[in-house]
């Protein structure tokens, strides 16, 4: 549009040829400076405020989205903080579960292996007693025995039988009398 113009503007000027560059043409450098100033004006009342104000908004829209990313940043950094301090919280837990569980477990150990300590000298006490029984019963069966055995030799040796309870008590009393003396 502005070529147009001064194309308008070199005809009403009356030069028809070619002019050099180095010339002044004031017909020209007039309409040159009105064009200019027109358009300035126009630019200054209608685009320059549109223009500014887009600007204005775009610096204003720059400006919120940097606050909101500085925003989420710290926000971002401070839950990583959070979850850095809960990690951190979870392995010392994970850790303390884990130390817990072992002394349990030395724990359940000692006292089972006690209990089975126990249990075995309880069986030891338990099969000396019962070992003591029957060695007194078997002591006292063979005494029985050895009576008999010492009434029948002797009912051979004198030839009469002897049964009578005062005999019996005699023989009893010379087996006691060997025991003590070993």
């Amino acid at each position: 549009m502005t070529f147009m113009l001064l194309a308008l503007a070199a005809e009403e000027a009356g030069h028809g040829g070619p002019t050099s560059p180095f010339e002044v043409n004031f017909g020209l450098f007039f309409w040159t400076w009105l064009v200019f100033g027109v358009l300035m004006f126009v630019l200054w009342k209608f685009a320059f405020p549109a223009i500014l104000k887009a600007t204005e908004e775009r610096e204003q829209t720059i400006a919120r989205q940097l606050d909101e990313a500085t925003r989420a940043n710290t926000e971002a950094q401070t839950l990583l903080d959070q979850n850095r301090k809960l990690l951190a919280e979870a392995r010392h837990q994970a850790q303390s579960l884990l130390a817990e569980a072992k002394a349990a477990i030395d724990k359940e150990r000692t006292a089972a292996t006690e209990k089975t300590r126990q249990e075995q000298e309880a069986l030891l006490d338990r099969s000396r007693r019962e070992i003591v029984v029957e060695r007194d019963k078997a002591m006292t069966e063979l005494r029985r025995e050895a009576v008999d055995l010492s009434l029948a030799a002797a009912a051979r040796l004198l030839g009469r039988r002897m049964d009578s309870a005062a005999d019996r008590a005699l023989v009893e009393e010379y087996l006691s009398s060997l025991e003590k003396a070993h």
